[in-house]
Formats: C-alpha cells, sequence, structure tokens
C-alpha cells in the first residue's frame, strides 16, 4: 500500500478547495433559489422543469467548477 497516503493527500486537497470553487457559482445559485422560492410562495406553483434554465446554469458552473478542481481530468 505504498504510495496510498499521498494518492490521500491529494483527495483532501482537492476536497479543501472545493467550497472555495463552488463559491464561484454564488450568482448562478441564488438565480435558482429565487426561481424555486417564487414558485413554493403563496399562490405559486413549483412544477417539473419550471427552473430548468436556472438549475442548467447552476449545474454548467459546478461542472466547471469540478473541472478546476481536478485539473480539467
Amino acid at each position: 500500500m505504498s504510495g496510498s497516503g499521498a494518492v490521500w493527500g491529494r483527495v483532501r486537497s482537492r476536497l479543501r478547495a472545493f467550497p472555495e470553487r463552488l463559491a464561484a457559482c454564488g450568482t448562478e445559485a441564488a438565480a435558482y433559489g429565487r426561481c424555486v422560492q417564487a414558485s413554493t410562495a403563496p399562490g405559486g406553483r413549483l412544477t417539473k422543469d419550471l427552473c430548468a434554465q436556472e438549475f442548467e446554469a447552476l449545474r454548467r458552473c459546478f461542472a466547471a467548477a469540478a473541472k478546476k478542481l481536478t485539473g480539467g481530468q
């Protein structure tokens, strides 16, 4: 099992950086949250795909953050 400590060290390092990378998605997360909140407010109605555009923008941002985190692998 030699070398496994180095692997876990790299994994831990990437996991520690993840919240910082995701912080770059604040705008997208806020837009998605506003859409869901508006849909569930009194008189609103949350239905499938109602916030799909906002969710897709957030998903793309998360994917880009994860890609940067892993070095584009």
